[in-house]
């Protein structure tokens, strides 16, 4: 059993200004995407790079208000509605989902696809490479709270996790940021050197995320409020079967029908191969 190590949520402090390691991972997240987005806008078919901070606004926005609405009505109705009705917005208390995220950002990209008129499959699929640091960075995030831990376990890295009870646990949080950030990076980048059709990249990072996240629940205590659901079916995993659905679709839809990679595109169509 190891020590878990006890770190400060908060990075400085300097009067009011008390800025958190979660926060700060969050922003680090944004920031590589708005720097893929500038990269690959003409990939996009922007016709100004200087249009990716928008872009990016209104999808950081569109992520946070799903991301809390999919965590309050999946992962803690009655508790939040047992509270004041400001609580439904109190997402600094915690409270984020990632597939409300997920669900955010294609709506996001859906309507700034319509206003600056750019290849929706083309703007998913430079999100597609940039998620997996903000996702990365953020299980380390809940590593240094103390939370989101694993279940009870007897390997020789186990941890006890403060709250958590006297019982040693799969540091869950760690195997989710090598998988979900790491391997998740990795694949996705030897994916994109290939210039698969267009949404190839989109279907890859759905399938490779639900496939990560429904093993890694088998090590992640569920949510107490939660539990588990039915055969011992987690809600992390049962969200995660519709992005195989949707992935699997995805996947079919591109090979079959998708536009070929074409990095020298600027608006108009692509050929198909």
């Amino acid at each position: 059993m190891l020590n878990y190590p006890q770190f400060d949520p908060v990075i400085f402090r300097l009067g009011p200004i008390q800025p958190r390691w979660y926060g700060f991972m969050y922003l680090c997240g944004f920031l590589y995407t708005f720097r893929l987005l500038k990269k690959h806008s003409r990939w996009m078919g922007l016709d100004s790079p200087e249009k990716a901070d928008s872009i990016l606004a209104t999808l950081v926005l569109s992520l946070i208000v799903t991301a809390r609405l999919v965590y309050v009505i999946f992962y803690n109705l009655p508790g939040t509605l047992e509270g004041p009705w400001w609580e439904v917005f109190a997402i600094w208390h915690g409270g984020l989902a990632f597939h409300g995220g997920l669900l955010g950002v294609v709506l996001g990209a859906i309507y700034v696809s319509k206003k600056y008129k750019i290849k929706w499959q083309r703007l998913t699929d430079v999100l597609a490479l940039a998620t997996p640091v903000g996702l990365g960075l953020g299980r380390i995030a809940n590593f240094i709270n103390g939370e989101l831990w694993g279940r009870p376990s007897d390997v020789p890295w186990a941890m006890i996790f403060p709250g958590a009870g006297p019982l040693p646990r799969h540091p869950s949080q760690i195997y989710e940021a090598l998988l979900e950030g790491v391997v998740l990076f990795v694949l996705l980048r030897l994916v994109w050197r290939r210039k698969p059709k267009v949404g190839v990249t989109s279907a890859s990072f759905l399938l490779f995320y639900a496939a990560f996240r429904i093993s890694m629940e088998f090590f992640r205590e569920p949510d107490v409020q939660v539990g588990f659901l039915f055969w011992g079916i987690t809600m992390g995993q049962l969200l995660s079967f519709t992005m195989v659905a949707y992935g699997s679709f995805l996947m079919w839809q591109s090979l079959t029908r998708g536009e070929a990679f074409d990095a020298t595109l600027h608006g108009g169509k692509a050929k198909k191969r």
